[in-house]
């Protein structure tokens, strides 16, 4: 099960949850990446990996969990939780990504706990966790989200000439 940075989608029964954030404003466009995280540990704690696929968000299908991957990360950690290994899948796949020059990123993590405290709503009680937590924020600080803050800049020139203060898109569920 995948959970996204971005509660996307409320009806997804996967909890399927994406982060869109795009590179610093230096790159262009670039490289855009989905990115699927996992770790693993046997036992807890034991024997631990953590796993990372990376694929062009612009191919066909990218978001299909079986979409053939451009970069692959399968790392062995050595004696870990599995949170932690949770948590250090995302930072390599998120180190992959910034080295392979992307300007945009989708994470879907294997994790809630993951999701939940880098998105701020739950805390980082566990002290080995806080150290991979702010690792994870620091990377994320490297990209920006340069599409929402287009729509930022949009809504405030709209409502600053006289238009709408609200415009919102939905996809058109109407099947045609």
């Amino acid at each position: 099960m995948s959970t996204p940075l971005d509660d996307d989608d409320p009806a997804d029964s996967t909890r399927s949850t994406s982060a869109a954030a795009s590179a610093s404003p230096s790159a262009d466009a670039g490289l855009r990446l989905v990115i699927r995280t996992d770790g693993a540990a046997r036992g807890n704690p034991g024997p631990a990996s953590a796993g990372a696929v990376l694929i062009d968000a612009d191919q066909p299908r990218a978001s299909d969990p079986l979409a053939p991957p451009l970069a692959t990360i399968s790392d062995y950690l050595g004696v870990q939780t599995n949170n932690v290994a949770e948590y250090q899948a995302v930072i390599r796949a998120l180190g992959l990504a910034t080295e392979l020059g992307a300007g945009e990123v989708h994470l879907m993590l294997d994790s809630k706990l993951i999701v939940e405290q880098v998105h701020g709503r739950w805390k980082v009680k566990d002290a080995k966790l806080k150290p991979l937590h702010a690792e994870v924020r620091r990377l994320l600080q490297g990209f920006e989200n340069i599409a929402a803050d287009a729509l930022c800049n949009e809504a405030i020139d709209r409502a600053l000439a006289g238009g709408p203060e609200s415009v919102v898109q939905r996809p058109d569920r109407s099947g045609s």
